[in-house]
């Protein structure tokens, strides 16, 4: 878990301003309190200044005073916002009264001060669904050029020193796109090698998973990955990339020279491109379970700005990590 550290530490030399919605959330209040006293992030907490200082004393939270806390309801720059979402949203059908309602939604809020540039990124989700916590983001900051299909992304810290990096490697997609597209699949192996620069700092290498390994079956769904790959080489030729590659052939190095002799990404991959969000969501939570693996996330990527989705469940140190995170992602 050092690059753990190794994150928190480029978080604190580069400060960025990260808004989060759920202020009066009280794990939300709480890990802000750390990330505060830490110098991890400049916060901005969406709620009620009354509400939210009253939480703070109670709870014993000495450096909510360090953050900037901003009142929907009540405070003029709500008039910018305001005209801004009109005129992003009114080709869509949108009235200004409608703008002026959902605007005052905290989770509208947040992007809209991301795309004012008055913060660099956004962490919601304790108390909302990931529907509700990333439409705003489609709506407002939409995905970044090039890009049409947001994923997301689980570090993943294994005790398997010997796969990936030191036993960590980077998973995806693991929680947004059900059956993505061959075209779909390629961007989100290219956005997730952006994900491993940034987080991992090491040079990506990309295994696009199948049940096949270079043609050891014939099948429409190792098609889709096969044209994946030719996809994504043909966006990114840079990336070291190989598919399609069964897991183990992406893992073991005696595997990956039985199965795909000559490949630059086989028994040595550190990223694992799964080719349907079954697969995904499946296996990062198997290797969690079965290993011991810490699993963080997930990390949206494709977003035009770092927005990022909390489970409901999450406890306050997966919002801290995830502050950092989304920080990283603003650093670049």
């Amino acid at each position: 878990m050092d690059l753990l550290q190794k994150l928190y530490e480029r978080a604190k030399q580069n400060p960025r301003r990260i808004v989060l919605p759920e202020g009066d959330e009280p794990r939300t209040l709480e890990a802000a309190d750390y990330v505060l006293k830490e110098g991890l992030a400049q916060l901005i907490l969406i709620g009620d200044p009354e509400v939210i200082n009253k939480m703070a004393e109670e709870k014993g939270l000495k450096n909510i005073s360090k953050a900037t806390i901003f009142n929907p309801e009540t405070d003029p720059k709500m008039s910018v916002y305001t005209e801004l979402l009109y005129n992003l949203r009114k080709n869509k059908g949108m009235t200004e009264e409608e703008a002026a309602k959902t605007a005052r939604n905290p989770l509208y809020t947040g992007c809209l001060m991301i795309k004012n540039g008055d913060a660099d990124g956004e962490l919601a989700g304790a108390r909302n669904t990931t529907g509700n916590t990333i439409r705003p983001a489609f709506q407002i900051l939409k995905t970044k050029p090039g890009v049409s299909v947001v994923s997301g992304a689980f570090l993943m810290f294994t005790p398997a020193k010997q796969l990936g990096e030191d036993g960590f490697l980077v998973f995806a997609d693991c929680a947004v796109n059900p059956c993505p597209t061959a075209e779909e699949l390629a961007q989100i192996a290219i956005s997730t090698a952006e994900t491993a620069r940034i987080m991992g700092g090491f040079e990506p290498r990309i295994a696009m998973l199948s049940f096949s390994s270079k043609g050891s079956a014939k099948h429409e769904l190792v098609d889709k990955v096969v044209e994946a790959t030719r996809i994504a080489r043909e966006k990114a030729p840079e990336l070291l990339i190989d598919g399609e590659l069964q897991a183990d052939a992406s893992l073991v190095p005696s595997v990956g020279q039985s199965k795909a002799p000559g490949s630059p990404v086989a028994g040595k991959a550190n990223v694992l491109v799964f080719p349907d969000l079954q697969a995904g969501n499946i296996g990062y939570k198997l290797v969690e379970r079965f290993s011991g693996a810490a699993a963080v996330g997930p990390i949206l990527q494709g977003i035009a700005a770092p927005v990022n989705d909390l489970s409901r469940g999450c406890c306050v140190d997966d919002i801290i990590k995830m502050i950092a995170i989304t920080a990283n992602q603003a650093i670049g």
